[in-house]
């Protein structure tokens, strides 16, 4: 089973959802905070989520609960970087845990892990979109009944390929 990304569209099976990506497009990430979402193809490491919000979340991904401490390190700098953190870091992170609803679910994909090159970018997710489809600082970001219904199809083995096409 395999995810297309290409334009304004994320594709699985039959079933096409509108998403949003990176403010300058889908291209090859070049460096931290170039506001592009990345060309290539990926796999869901595993899936973050806040059961205060999302009752029943059905997958055959690895999932595990957002607590108020997690983080996401984006700071070339740091030994964590691209990596998932405790709170407080002393290097400049993501916070999981939000008041707005965009992080409610958010799928990991597997860009820039093995090996973890600085400065190449990081926190590279699947995750609920803004309102009005808003671009995003690279992720890829769609309406959560879309991502709900994603997520009970796909399973470790599926990829996710972002491409530029038509």
């Amino acid at each position: 089973m395999h995810i297309l990304i290409n334009k304004k569209y994320l594709t699985l099976n039959n079933y096409k959802a509108k998403c949003a990506l990176g403010k300058r497009g889908i291209g090859y990430k070049r460096k931290e905070g170039d506001l592009i979402t990345p060309k290539g193809t990926y796999k869901v490491k595993y899936i973050l989520y806040r059961k205060d919000r999302v009752k029943k979340i059905q997958t055959k991904i690895k999932k595990i609960a957002i607590r108020k401490d997690m983080g996401w390190c984006d700071d070339p700098k740091s030994k964590d970087y691209n990596k998932l953190i405790k709170l407080p870091c002393a290097y400049s992170f993501e916070k999981l845990f939000r008041k707005e609803n965009n992080y409610d679910i958010i799928l990991i994909l597997n860009y820039n892990m093995n090996p973890v090159i600085k400065n190449k970018g990081s926190a590279i997710f699947i995750h609920i979109a803004k309102k009005n489809y808003k671009k995003t600082e690279g992720c890829i970001a769609l309406k959560k009944a879309h991502l709900l219904k994603i997520i009970k199809k796909i399973n470790k083995n599926t990829t996710i390929k972002i491409e530029n096409q038509r």
